[in-house]
């Protein structure tokens, strides 16, 4: 008799203004995921944060907008946690109110970015109903999108990091052109403390950018640090695993004078504005030392799973941790898997090992004590 397979839940969308972005990736991996071993959902939460059951073959055929989750669901699909039942052999994790999901989820992999999915709210939720999720859990996901906290962690545990100040909403008045040059110099970068691909970031090399700049941040989040403009290389490492994860070969972004920083438009909407490099042209030397502080930002901010660091080289081989990512895109043109393919583990096989972490992790955490 041949084994059932694992059914596997791809939940994407979420109410993010990374929202298009987790459509394009969730379509990417609904294409590729290995079909021999999994059976496939798409759960997509659309920009009002209703769930939706949706066709994937559908979605692979349409454009990556606000609309497209509407657009492609089959119905209404409503979360709930599970009833409470005692004995675990009959609890049926995350009660989908709909036929058409006709049998309990065995895993979850979110690709969420951004608020509400990347900053361990879906990890939670996913967690109090019993599911294996891909990914960092609760804490180090909401360490992750925090980029005040995590910087905080990684200068205390003595990993380089750029020079920065945090701004509270509260705190808005008080905040002085004069005062961000003398301590950071100029130019700056202003930037919301919890979003990704970009969003809300901007350039500030005057009073009057700076202002603009600090506007802008503040649409995205009620806390946004201000970062001195590091002078280096801009590289992405992409690390692996759970207990003894493994870093890939690093690649680079080159971007474009025009564009000065890799914004979101550069990533997303202009082919022209940055180059992906993979792998990064680097000495041995170079590999080694991304790759190890790479692992190690990965382990101090508690992630499991997966994560792509950022991180800038400067012209003295100085390595600075920039930020991590620990949902990174997986789009046809984004580095996480790309950078696993050059070091030798296909995108196919990637999914697979990710998914095979996920449970895992799960069946570590089960075998612990939950009472005395």
């Amino acid at each position: 008799m041949a084994q059932q397979k694992l059914h596997v839940a791809i939940v994407f969308g979420g109410k993010s203004a990374e929202h298009e972005i987790s459509v394009k990736s969730a379509s990417n991996v609904y294409k590729a995921i290995d079909r021999s071993r999994f059976e496939v959902s798409l759960l997509g939460i659309d920009p009002q944060g209703r769930w939706h059951l949706v066709d994937g073959d559908k979605l692979i055929a349409v454009k990556p907008d606000l609309k497209a989750i509407e657009n492609c669901s089959i119905s209404a699909a409503l979360p709930s946690l599970p009833a409470g039942d005692a004995d675990p052999a009959k609890l049926n994790p995350i009660v989908i109110k709909n036929p058409a999901l006709n049998r309990k989820i065995d895993v979850a992999f979110p690709i969420l970015h951004g608020p509400n999915g990347e900053d361990g709210t879906v990890q939670g939720f996913l967690k109090l109903a019993g599911i294996p999720f891909v990914g960092a859990g609760v804490l180090g996901s909401a360490v992750g999108m925090d980029k005040d906290v995590m910087k905080r962690l990684l200068r205390d545990a003595g990993i380089p990091v750029v020079p920065f100040v945090v701004v509270r909403q509260h705190e808005r008045r008080g905040l002085k052109f004069e005062d961000v040059k003398r301590l950071l110099g100029m130019p700056v970068f202003v930037k919301p403390a919890n979003l990704g691909s970009s969003v809300g970031i901007s350039r500030a090399e005057d009073a009057a950018s700076f202002a603009k700049s600090v506007e802008e941040a503040f649409k995205y989040d009620t806390k946004i640090l201000v970062e001195k403009a590091a002078v280096g290389r801009e590289i992405l490492c992409a690390v692996l695993g759970n207990e003894n994860p493994k870093a890939a070969l690093p690649g680079e972004v080159i971007t474009a004078a025009s564009h000065k920083f890799y914004s979101y438009e550069a990533k997303y909407l202009d082919s022209s504005a940055a180059q992906t490099v993979a792998p990064a042209n680097l000495t041995l030397e170079q590999v080694k030392k991304i790759q190890d502080t790479s692992v190690q930002a990965f382990e101090v901010l508690c992630c499991e799973g997966m994560g792509r660091v950022d991180l800038f080289l400067t012209p003295d081989d100085t390595v600075l941790v920039n930020e991590i990512n620990t949902l990174p895109g997986f789009t046809n043109i984004s580095m996480y898997p790309r950078l696993w393919e050059i070091s030798g583990l296909p995108y196919q096989d990637l999914i697979t090992r990710l998914i095979e972490l996920a449970l895992e992790r799960a069946q570590s955490e089960a075998a612990l004590k939950t009472a005395r």
